[in-house]
């Protein structure tokens, strides 16, 4: 008893130095009184809970509790860093991570490998897709999230570790020995030609590599194809640190030249941040691509380029983050961090979508409306606008999956097929020419006649909320035969449906066998050639007038109807796929 009242007023104690530190560096703040008031009821309420609280309390456990739904209450994006998610942090700035590299997902209460990276460790010690992971050094991955394998496959680089799989196609467990590396993820995995003499680079990250690895490419294409155009793909890129993106814009943009400014609440802060080396090239045609998971600094560059009528962005609406972070640190190796700026285009734009300094009652923000909106204007006198992400100088309509294609994905039937074609075909064609023969199709559809992949299609969707409608209106016995009809009428056919969408089925199963031989580059390489928006850009860089048209604002835009589902759900997505913009 005295044992843990005595750890209980330690921890009191601990607290209120660290409270008494705090307030010596807040000391410059005007509401002092008032954060010191604070502080003091947040310490003794602490106290109390601690001590007279019925069952045993966790103080770290409380405490984190109690910072996240603090921090919860401003942005997405201002969070605490604990010092045993420090490595995390860092694998998000660096795209390093000791670990043995390789892409993991969940499947019926165990781990898989879902795609080794190329010359990872998990690829040397001859790991392959599907295969499920039973053991990790003599210990059970039995009903481990991949958040929790994940952490156990990670660690320094240089030591060993054993893990059991299971494979299919093989009758006993399989026991492989892998030498950790330091794994770095590449901020451009692919860049290449594609047709008409345009090149191609593909640019996921922000890394502190990432402009180094962009300069690489660009330098690649121009000395060795000297292409007529280049793409830049910022799709799905949901940012990084701002220097990369100032750099980035800086190889197509002249020295001196503006590219972002940031101001906050502290004023000595406020930046504005020019390109500083000579720039690589200035007069090359130049696309950048966008869509809804293009954020931060993905739209200072999209949002640059455009500004300075470099170039012309291509796509959907980007995502609309238009804040940055720092990152301070804290007592014990923690860290925090937080919001300190909004950051400015240069035509003084601020593309931030959702509104979090006003929220209601439920504290829910809201996106900031159309109407609020106001217009910019680009270097040539274009107008854009703010609030809302980037918008496309030329949209392009998202195409969807069918129904039956999305099922045989989420079923991993397509999946499954491909690990089964990779063991039974050593060798396929270059990623670029591989396709596959219909009487390889008809091998996937003989693959799934005893497999379960049932759907529902919208518009039965929509028929099962009509019957739940007029049966809650008491109209169902009235029209009963006629919906019965319509189902009837409507009601999909599995079978009928491969043949339907056999040609974009096909190409989903083309891409993921391809990733079984060629990795990510692979799958990129493979689907370019399909893409729409890499093609809407190609004939666009082609035609010297259209592209100039764009850029001096009497290219008339074709009505395409895009649509943009900002859906709280999608925004939770988003925010585990969006970095800070870190200075």
């Amino acid at each position: 008893m005295m044992h843990t009242l005595f750890k209980k007023l330690k921890i009191y104690l601990v607290i209120l130095t660290v409270g008494a530190s705090s307030l010596f560096s807040l000391s410059f703040v005007d509401n002092y009184f008032e954060i010191t008031k604070q502080l003091d009821i947040f310490a003794t309420l602490y106290r109390e809970l601690n001590m007279y609280y019925v069952d045993e309390t966790n103080p770290g456990i409380l405490m984190k509790k109690g910072i996240d739904s603090m921090l919860s209450s401003l942005d997405p994006y201002t969070n605490y860093i604990a010092e045993s998610d420090i490595e995390d942090y860092r694998f998000m700035t660096t795209g390093q991570y000791g670990g043995i590299g390789s892409l993991i997902r969940s499947r019926d209460g165990y781990v898989i490998i879902a795609e080794p990276y190329e010359d990872s460790p998990a690829q040397k010690a001859g790991l392959i897709a599907g295969d499920k992971i039973l053991k990790v050094d003599g210990k059970s991955a039995k009903n481990k999230t991949t958040e929790e394998l994940s952490k156990i496959l990670k660690g320094q680089p240089g030591t060993k570790l054993t893990v059991l799989i299971e494979r299919e196609g093989v009758s006993e467990p399989l026991e492989k020995t892998l030498i950790r590396e330091e794994i770095k993820i590449k901020d451009v995995p692919y860049f290449g030609m594609v047709k008409d003499s345009i090149g191609y680079i593909k640019l996921t990250g922000f890394t502190e590599t990432a402009s180094r690895e962009l300069i690489a490419a660009f330098d690649s294409l121009k000395t060795t194809y000297k292409p007529k155009g280049i793409i830049v793909d910022l799709r799905g890129n949901g940012g990084g640190l701002l220097r990369e993106a100032v750099n980035i814009v800086n190889v197509f943009v002249e020295k001196g030249q503006e590219v972002v400014s940031t101001k906050g609440k502290i004023k000595d802060w406020d930046r504005t941040h020019k390109a500083l080396n000579n720039p690589k090239d200035l007069e090359i045609p130049l696309a950048v691509l966008i869509d809804r998971g293009s954020a931060s600094a993905s739209e200072i560059v999209s949002g640059s380029i455009q500004d300075l009528d470099r170039g012309i962005v291509v796509g959907r609406k980007s995502y609309g983050k238009g804040l940055v972070q720092q990152t301070r640190d804290l007592s014990y190796n923690a860290k925090l961090k937080v919001t300190v700026a909004k950051y400015y285009t240069p035509s003084g734009r601020c593309i931030q979508r959702i509104d979090y300094s006003h929220k209601n009652k439920k504290g829910e923000a809201a996106v900031i409306p159309d109407s609020l909106s106001k217009d910019f204007k680009t270097k040539k006198g274009r107008n854009v606008k703010d609030a809302g992400g980037i918008a496309p100088d030329v949209a392009v309509k998202t195409e969807y999956a069918s129904n039956i294609t999305q099922s045989l994905l989420v079923k991993m039937h397509i999946f499954d097929y491909a690990s089964e074609y990779k063991r039974k075909h050593p060798k396929i064609a270059q990623a670029n020419k591989f396709s596959l023969s219909d009487a390889e199709y008809g091998d996937f559809i003989t693959f799934l006649k005893d497999k379960e992949y049932d759907y529902t299609t919208r518009t039965e969707d929509v028929i099962k909320d009509l019957i739940k409608t007029a049966e809650k209106e008491t109209y169902l016995d009235d029209v009963q035969a006629e919906i019965d009809a319509l189902k009837k009428k409507l009601e999909h056919n599995k079978n009928e449906d491969l043949i339907t969408f056999k040609d974009e089925i096909k190409k989903v199963l083309e891409n993921e066998i391809i990733s079984r031989y060629y990795y990510q580059s692979g799958r990129i390489q493979n689907s370019l050639a399909i893409d729409d928006d890499v093609n809407k850009a190609i004939e666009i860089l082609n035609d010297k007038k259209l592209y100039a048209s764009i850029l001096d604002g009497t290219y008339k835009p074709q009505n395409v109807a895009v649509e943009e589902d900002e859906s709280d759900e999608e925004d939770e997505e988003f925010y585990d796929l969006i970095d800070g913009i870190e200075e």
